[in-house]
């Protein structure tokens, strides 16, 4: 379909009744709302607040539930209405570090820099012992599986910096460049024979586990902003998590199974804390473990520590070069809280007139992993969609739809908590609730601390269009354009779990910055990280595009249902977790068992709401693969 009928046609789903016509129109609200935004900003005083004062904000913990009843109170306080928690069940306690102090004895003494890894128990007031290094054997890195590596880029490297990478010097290298070592299946004997070997050891121990990482030096460091050629080619937002479940080697015990194994060890045999290399440079503590919540009884933990690859390193090498003993005193206070088992995603309004029960949502996830603040993962983008709502009220501009805000929490765990709404509120394309027909779009920001620069909607050619007639007014700021979408499988951000039911998810994307690199999931996400001009500028956008589908005679068209692609097939093989186990009882919308979807055209056929579910899929013999 060609740039001009696909305008065409999202013409007619902006045509507006005659009592819209008296609104105002877009590039006259988009210089009220650049105005209002320059002179009377306050979201970098509400990041302010959700960072510096409440932050972290993991997922069931006193902090996060601080953090949303300051939101709760302050968007009441802004006059939207309707404000109030929505409870999901989580399942799993709540979890928070309350005092953490780490210091070299003998033969040196110095601060380290340390983070308690979430949901693991604390010490038992403080502890002095020796460090003894451990080096349980690993399996080979699975077929097929790779990194983006320190820099964040999956794409690789060009010619040029291959160039840089292989030669970065003046002179050849001094040595040759050494073997590495090729880890082989490990067995069950070849790691009782290695726990067999350390047993005397560990009583009473700090554990540092595994090898310190060799981290290489950067000659390619990743580019604050993207140039405006590479926003040009067609690409998605960022991948985001990978499938849940491991990937298994092809013979032997797995990673999971010998940390389990090992961890289960050092327990029995009386260690007392295990600390692990954060592998990143500068001093970055990279913390983003579940370290399964603590309730399986098939891999209990041991308090457990990341250290700064600097500082792990200078312990490692002297204790495995000089075999000197290392004493670290270390006290780790963490509390367990059994109400996290029931959180909550924070909601607030602005009422539509005469279309007010149908929707539009702006949102980002509010929760946060423990190591700093979470400032650009993921208070950015929840303040952008507060700050969006409240330049709307402020300015009092006339909406017919409602306009709705959702701060999210368990994004970090899997999204949990969008998907517990929209399941909760809309169902999916194949059940739909009667609100599944009244959500016209949710926006959807989560990438740091830049601008959105692209954007990707689910749906038809018609939807991304419709997004991009108020987007477009941002070239001037560096925006490129809207792409369609058809993918129902949920990662990386909230926004997937709108398409996940079939519904218009918009998912921005956003330059890098230091997000890839230093400050996602990681002890550097603080407030100092944001990039106050591109947040103001992204509130402003977010703004007008509310403003325009609130507007709009019809809603944001969808994959009609002849032609909506397929949820995700139920998962088969890999780790299960055991019957006695808690886990969180909150899934994606997914293909019934047995069911094989049949091929769907890309892109989709749109259709308005009324025309787009409910969605049937033939009943087959044939598993979906």
């Amino acid at each position: 379909m060609t740039r001009r009928s696909i305008l065409t046609i999202a013409v007619g789903f902006l045509i507006a009744l005659p009592a819209v016509a008296q609104a105002p129109g877009l590039s006259d609200v988009n210089s009220q709302l650049r105005m209002q935004e320059t002179t009377d900003s306050k979201l970098m005083w509400w990041l302010h607040e959700v960072t510096d004062v409440y932050g972290p904000r993991l997922t069931g913990s006193p902090g996060l539930r601080a953090a949303q009843n300051f939101a709760v109170d302050q968007m009441k306080k802004w006059g939207f209405t309707n404000v109030h928690l929505e409870a999901w069940n989580f399942n799993h306690p709540g979890w928070q570090n309350w005092e953490l102090e780490a210091n070299t004895v003998t033969p040196f003494q110095q601060p380290l820099n340390v983070r308690a890894v979430s949901w693991t128990p604390g010490t038992i007031g403080p502890v002095q012992a020796r460090v003894v290094v451990i080096e349980p054997p690993q399996p080979p890195p699975p077929v097929g599986r790779g990194g983006a590596g320190f820099g964040g880029r999956t794409e690789g490297p060009t010619p040029e910096q291959l160039k840089v990478i292989q030669n970065p010097g003046t002179s050849p290298p001094p040595m040759p460049v050494a073997t590495p070592n090729e880890n082989k299946p490990v067995t069950q004997a070849s790691l009782d024979a290695y726990l067999a070997s350390i047993k005397a050891k560990v009583r009473g121990a700090i554990i540092f586990y595994g090898p310190h990482v060799e981290v290489p030096e950067n000659f390619v460091p990743a580019p604050l902003r993207r140039s405006d050629e590479s926003w040009a080619q067609p690409a998605g937002r960022r991948g985001g998590f990978p499938q849940r479940g491991a990937v298994a080697p092809a013979e032997g015990l797995t990673a999971a199974e010998i940390n389990g194994q090992v961890n289960k060890f050092l327990i029995a045999n009386g260690a007392l804390v295990k600390v692990i290399d954060s592998g990143r440079p500068y001093g970055i503590i990279l913390q983003q473990s579940t370290a399964g919540y603590n309730q399986n009884p098939n891999s209990p933990n041991l308090p457990t520590l990341v250290m700064g690859n600097e500082d792990y390193g200078r312990i490692y090498r002297t204790t495995t070069i000089d075999h000197k003993t290392v004493t670290l005193h270390l006290n780790i206070k963490n509390r367990f809280y059994p109400e996290g088992r029931t959180v909550y995603n924070v909601v607030g309004e602005l009422p539509g007139t005469d279309k007010a029960d149908e929707v539009v949502m702006a949102g980002g996830h509010f929760d946060s992993w423990n190591p700093a603040t979470g400032a650009t993962d993921n208070a950015a983008g929840g303040s952008v969609a507060v700050e969006a709502l409240r330049l709307i009220q402020t300015l009092k501009l006339p909406h017919r739809r409602t306009i709705r805000v959702a701060l999210w929490s368990g994004e970090e765990e899997g999204l949990y908590g969008s998907i517990a709404y929209v399941a909760q509120h809309f169902g999916s394309a194949e059940n739909p609730k009667p609100e599944w027909f009244k959500l016209d779009a949710y926006l959807n920001l989560d990438d740091g601390t830049g601008k959105p620069r692209a954007a990707s909607v689910f749906g038809p050619p018609e939807a991304a269009a419709m997004v991009a007639t108020s987007m477009d007014k941002f070239k001037d700021w560096g925006f490129n354009s809207v792409s369609p979408t058809v993918g129902r499988q949920t990662g990386g951000t909230d926004s997937t779990s709108f398409n996940n039911a079939g519904l218009p998810g918009v998912g921005y994307s956003q330059d890098p910055f230091d997000y890839n690199t230093y400050t996602h999931h990681t002890s550097f996400d603080t407030y100092e990280r944001i990039y106050e001009p591109d947040m103001r500028e992204a509130a402003v956008e977010e703004a007008l595009t509310l403003y325009s589908l609130a507007n709009t005679e019809k809603m944001v068209p969808r994959c009609s249902a002849a032609t909506m692609p397929p949820p995700p097939a139920p998962r088969v093989g890999g780790p299960q977790p055991a019957a006695n186990v808690p886990v969180t009882p909150v899934q994606e919308f997914m293909l019934p068992a047995g069911v094989t979807a049949p091929e769907r055209p890309n892109p989709c056929t749109a259709a308005p709401p009324a025309q787009a579910a409910p969605v049937s899929w033939p009943t087959g013999t044939t598993p979906a693969k």
